[in-house]
């Protein structure tokens, strides 16, 4: 094992001198401080003349100069296999739970195994003696929670091997034999349901292809005019306080993704706990269960060492793709990529880099680009296909979306969803900006149906500066309307109540037929003379779609709200002020 002895202490910044061997970029080190405590940290940086920067994971306090780093030769790792939906884990893939057990004030230094060795999974095999495996072959399956988890032959074997033994069904541990395999040159190897995967190298697609089919997300505004694909990505950038976490919590519970995992990269300790708390105690409107039984969190505050925040990023990713090989759809939520992108400025500053806009690497936007390549569709060997896609939270400090975290993610992104103050201090939800806003991905309405509300929204802002200018009397009873039906567009039918189950939540279905009744609203001529009558008569209207949105599909009087919406509809054609 190659040593070596610290040098230097910068925060969690520490170098070190190699006293022999080689060392890489992205090896994991041990610094073994006062107490028998090992501080786990990783390679960033290797200077000629045997110096080497390490980023630590954990708090540097009372490290000393001369204290032993040991360096592994391995890569930072995800373990990979059955028991991680679920759990709670750290950047480093510690379950908090676990370690809760331990000690509830963590100590530094703590590790507890990844995933449960002491829990027996029924094995059942699809291969037999004698066939012919590669890396990613399916050796068998064994139930996780609501799925089958495939079990595979590590990605990273290389060339063809031949199955000597396979177990038989039955119930085994992670830890134990279940295959044993020969290469070419005779070689044995041994595979059990568990193997580590280095967490910043992608896993190579089997065959990749574009998201091009919507993923309906409950979210009227989102599924009609900005959405996101199976396997897109997403940038949701807004200042604090607009409504970032309600709608991640939403995504979470109503999207139709299988797997949901949410990396909370560095947000603050109160959203995170808030995380913790929730998440088990909702129920899964899909199963009926449990929503953690498809869900995993990474969890990691800003408080915590800027390693801990970057490390995170990866895990969730990673853990990520490997569900995805499993021909599932799996939704990553990060929220905060910009405490990770404040990770890497203050790492780079320690590292005396030379600094880019606003003192973030000069390889900010190279790295987020990074990040949400890993997501997308990848077609697999039985004909299946999995997904991975990726919302990043962006918390622009005062909701300045020009800065270089918020504008690089934008050129990553296929979706861009920015959050409004304006629109959040009104209370309306989703506070995402009608007319900046933007996807490229497909609406689960018609291209001509989304180009036709958003000249009704564009139409409406307009009209209402000018409202803003000269008031009411300065406009014409024709635009005046126009302004009326851009409004009731945006109270009936892109804003929804979150905390209401019905409304709450639209799938595709109730989506096309509240899409038929606005747009019968919009096109109805309208007959009022008065700017006071027309103000009025909306307003009826818009109660009435209000009352018909609280209504189940299934309620006895979903139908009447309904015919007594299209009579008022109709009743604008006809309606005459008294003069």
């Amino acid at each position: 094992m190659t040593k070596g002895k610290v040098v230097s202490v910068n925060e969690s910044l520490v170098g070190a001198t190699v006293s022999s061997g080689p060392v890489i970029n992205g090896e994991v080190a041990f610094i073994l401080i006062e107490g028998g405590k090992r501080l786990k940290s990783e390679v960033i940086d290797v200077k000629p003349g045997g110096v080497v920067y390490l980023q630590v994971f954990e708090d540097t306090a009372w490290m000393q100069v001369g204290d032993t780093v040991e360096f592994t030769g391995l890569p930072l790792a995800v373990k990979l296999g059955p028991g991680i939906l679920g759990s709670v884990t750290d950047g480093l893939q510690n379950p908090l739970y676990e370690l809760a057990k331990t000690e509830w004030f963590l100590e530094r230094g703590m590790e507890v195994a990844p995933l449960d060795n002491t829990t027996k999974w029924h094995f059942t095999p699809k291969v037999a003696k004698g066939d012919t495996v590669t890396g990613g072959s399916v050796l068998g399956s064994v139930p996780e929670k609501i799925f089958e988890h495939k079990i595979f032959v590590p990605f990273s074997l290389k060339g063809e091997h031949t199955l000597e033994s396979i177990a038989p069904e039955g119930d085994y541990t992670i830890t134990e034999t279940i295959a044993q395999l020969t290469d070419a040159n005779g070689k044995k190897m041994e595979l059990t349901m568990a193997f580590d995967w280095p967490v910043k190298v992608p896993m190579p697609f089997h065959e990749r292809s574009v998201p091009e089919k919507a993923m309906p997300t409950g979210i009227r505004i989102l599924d009609a005019l900005f959405p996101i694909a199976f396997g897109g990505t997403a940038c949701n950038p807004g200042p604090f306080g607009a409504g970032k976490t309600v709608l991640q919590h939403s995504l979470a519970r109503h999207s139709e993704a299988d797997v949901v995992i949410i990396a909370a990269c560095g947000e603050r300790a109160g959203e995170a706990v808030e995380v913790f708390k929730d998440f088990p105690e909702l129920i899964d409107p899909r199963t009926g269960k449990s929503l953690m039984d498809r869900t995993y969190i990474v969890g990691n505050t800003s408080s915590m060492p800027v390693a801990a925040r970057e490390a995170s990023v990866y895990m969730a990713t990673t853990v990520g793709e490997y569900y995805r090989k499993q021909g599932l759809n799996v939704l990553i939520l990060a929220d905060s990529t910009s405490r990770w992108a404040q990770a890497l400025r203050e790492t780079s500053g320690r590292k005396e880099e030379i600094p880019g806009p606003e003192a973030f690497p000069m390889y900010i936007s190279t790295l987020i680009a990074a990040f949400y390549d890993r997501a997308g569709v990848e077609l697999l060997p039985d004909n299946n296909q999995g997904s991975l896609s990726i919302i990043g939270t962006v918390s622009p400090a005062g909701g300045n979306f020009d800065e270089p975290v918020t504008q690089a993610t934008l050129l990553s992104t296929g979706a861009f969803w920015g959050l409004s103050r304006a629109l959040s201090d009104a209370r309306k939800y989703p506070a995402i900006d009608r007319i900046d806003s933007a996807s490229k991905y497909p609406s689960l309405l018609e291209p001509e149906e989304v180009a036709y509300l958003m000249e009704l929204l564009r139409d409406g802002k307009s009209i209402a500066s000018n409202i803003l200018l000269m008031g009411e009397k300065g406009i014409t009873d024709e635009s005046y309307i126009r302004y009326q039906k851009s409004e009731l567009l945006d109270a009936v039918f892109l804003q929804q109540n979150s905390f209401n189950e019905v409304d709450g939540v639209t799938h595709p279905k109730r989506l096309r037929m509240m899409f038929n009744m606005v747009k019968e609203a919009i096109d109805a001529p309208v007959a009022l003379e008065s700017k006071e009558a027309i103000r009025s008569h909306f307003n009826f209207i818009r109660q009435a779609f209000m009352d018909w949105n609280y209504l189940p599909l299934d309620d006895a009087n979903f139908d009447k709200q309904r015919s007594k919406l299209e009579k008022l509809i109709k009743q604008m054609a006809h309606v005459k002020e008294n003069v």
